[in-house]
């Protein structure tokens, strides 16, 4: 395998792991809490970016609109009513690509701009620090 192939992988692997450590890792690392509480196993939502909200209306779905919505998948409050219960997200490729499914990747180090920038995705995953319950879709 070539240099340039082996930093390629390398490279997805360093955007991929860490959204799925963001998302999983409160979900899965919570330990239960008072009755009726989940014995640390949960659902995970796989996120296609593009068809989930678009928060700039240009008909196409958006980092933006993810962190828009992640009380419609998990308020934080497990007895609410009000959200759908998701422990986790699976996002889909955002990285940038000439297809619409985003999978055969031309650049690992940038968010495709029809999805938003890679500070979008920043502030995405900043959305886990500022949770105040510990507990839900992102810990």
């Amino acid at each position: 395998m070539s240099r340039k192939k082996r930093l390629r992988r390398i490279s997805a692997a360093m955007l991929t792991v860490p959204v799925l450590a963001a998302f999983a890792s409160g979900a899965m690392a919570q330990k239960p809490k008072g009755p009726g509480a989940s014995n640390g196993s949960g659902v995970f939502y796989e996120n296609y970016v593009n068809s989930f909200y678009d928060s700039n209306g240009d008909g196409h779905g958006d980092l933006k609109g993810i962190a828009q919505k992640l009380d419609y998948l998990n308020d934080g409050r497990p007895h609410s009513g009000q959200d759908r219960g998701i422990s986790g997200v699976w996002m889909m490729p955002i990285n940038a690509s000439p297809s619409y499914h985003k999978y055969d990747v031309t650049d690992y180090y940038q968010v495709d701009p029809e999805y938003g920038t890679l500070n979008d995705f920043r502030s995405l995953m900043g959305r886990r620090e500022h949770r105040s319950d510990g507990d839900g879709l992102l810990g």
